[in-house]
């Protein structure tokens, strides 16, 4: 495919993102020869450009140490076995990335790093820099501290964010099947989708359970899902087997391509449309809908209705219009508990009445992001 060695071989920053399935035994732990393999493609294939290697394992990676014969339900043991796997699986990673004099550094995050604002940018400079010093940044969701409400839930959308963070030109996911099929590719008379231009493309295309590996958390939904926000912003993205990925890299027909279907726009606004769920709902009145999603406006207290939820200030809020739809999410500025009192009021008087602090947006137009 001649679109494939366009948008693929002439890729200088690429993010790969690699499942548990691609990495560990079935039982747990880590299969030390599936890890060099990967680090072998990478670091052969294209030795000139920057990588940022998005990778699962870490629970997987800490099942057999503990004792574990399956993936835990509970989020205190996924995260005792994080806490064990992690090290682990970085250590592997540098022991297998040294035989090419490659350093690595690893980069845990929750989605809470990288929605505030100051969380943010020390997450764009720490993987700037370490990509300028020649490290390969290993990234993954911090399972050791994330709760439900800031987990990013899988490490395929957590790698399409990073691909948008980081400006890469290529996302290449890779998984236990090596392609996206049009049905179950365990079944006879399915057949794999070499090309994906728009959401035409997946018409009647079921992903449900293909390639749900045993010991991750993805499946081909999430891999779906992910090259829909990458591509959106702009990103090509490959997605095929682990076993492929130097043959991937090198351009040639193999996984499915799905090509741009957006421009590249605001990083922040993206991880906090994808990266986050909303701790509380804000009801907007029409006109308050129509200023934040037509004219890009801050929300002021005037145009909120009613609060619904117990949240503080800093924490995502979703926003919604007289008839429950969402139209938006933003980073509010005020705890739940202040809202209620400041509801239909104008900034002028509230500042006029309890001082210059409450002068203020609810959400700052910089940190909300519009839903259509």
């Amino acid at each position: 495919m001649v679109s494939t060695l366009q948008q693929v071989v002439g890729a200088r920053r690429i993010v790969v993102k690699v499942g548990s399935s691609s990495l560990t035994t079935t039982g747990g732990g880590l299969d030390g020869s599936r890890v060099d393999a990967l680090v072998d493609a990478l670091a052969e294939t294209v030795p000139g450009a920057e990588v940022v290697l998005v990778s699962s394992g870490a629970i997987a990676a800490g099942l057999a140490p503990l004792g574990l014969t399956r993936r835990p339900k509970d989020l205190a043991t996924q995260q005792a076995a994080a806490s064990v796997g992690q090290g682990l699986l970085i250590a592997r990673y540098t022991q297998s990335f040294a035989r090419h004099g490659r350093r690595v550094g690893q980069v845990l995050l929750t989605a809470d790093d990288v929605t505030r604002r100051s969380h943010y940018r020390n997450a764009v400079n720490t993987l700037n820099k370490l990509l300028e010093l020649g490290v390969v940044p290993i990234v993954n969701e911090n399972d050791t501290v994330a709760t439900q409400e800031i987990r990013f839930g899988d490490n395929d959308r957590l790698a399409a964010l990073v691909a948008h963070l980081v400006d890469a030109e290529l996302l290449l996911l890779l998984s236990d099947v090596d392609a996206l099929y049009d049905g179950d590719p365990s079944r006879p008379g399915t057949s794999p989708i070499r090309e994906v231009r728009g959401p035409q493309d997946l018409a009647g295309v079921s992903v449900g359970s293909a390639g749900k590996a045993g010991v991750g958390t993805g499946g081909m939904v999430t891999k779906v899902e992910a090259a829909r926000i990458a591509t959106g912003a702009g990103i090509p993205v490959v997605l095929t087997t682990a076993a492929y990925a130097a043959r991937a890299l090198r351009g040639e027909p193999v996984g499915t391509l799905f090509h741009r279907t957006g421009e590249r726009g605001g990083a922040r606004r993206l991880w906090l449309a994808h990266a986050t769920a909303g701790r509380g709902v804000l009801t907007l009145d029409q006109g308050a809908v129509a200023a934040v999603t037509e004219r890009g406006s801050s929300l002021l207290p005037a145009g909120i209705t009613e609060v619904t939820g117990s949240f503080v200030a800093g924490e995502p809020v979703d926003l919604h219009g007289p008839d429950g739809r969402l139209v938006g999410r933003g980073l509010v500025n005020y705890d739940a508990a202040e809202l209620p009192a400041l509801l239909g009021r104008s900034t002028r008087e509230l500042a006029a009445e309890l001082g210059p602090h409450y002068e203020r947006e609810v959400v700052h137009r910089d940190d909300l992001v519009a839903f259509p």
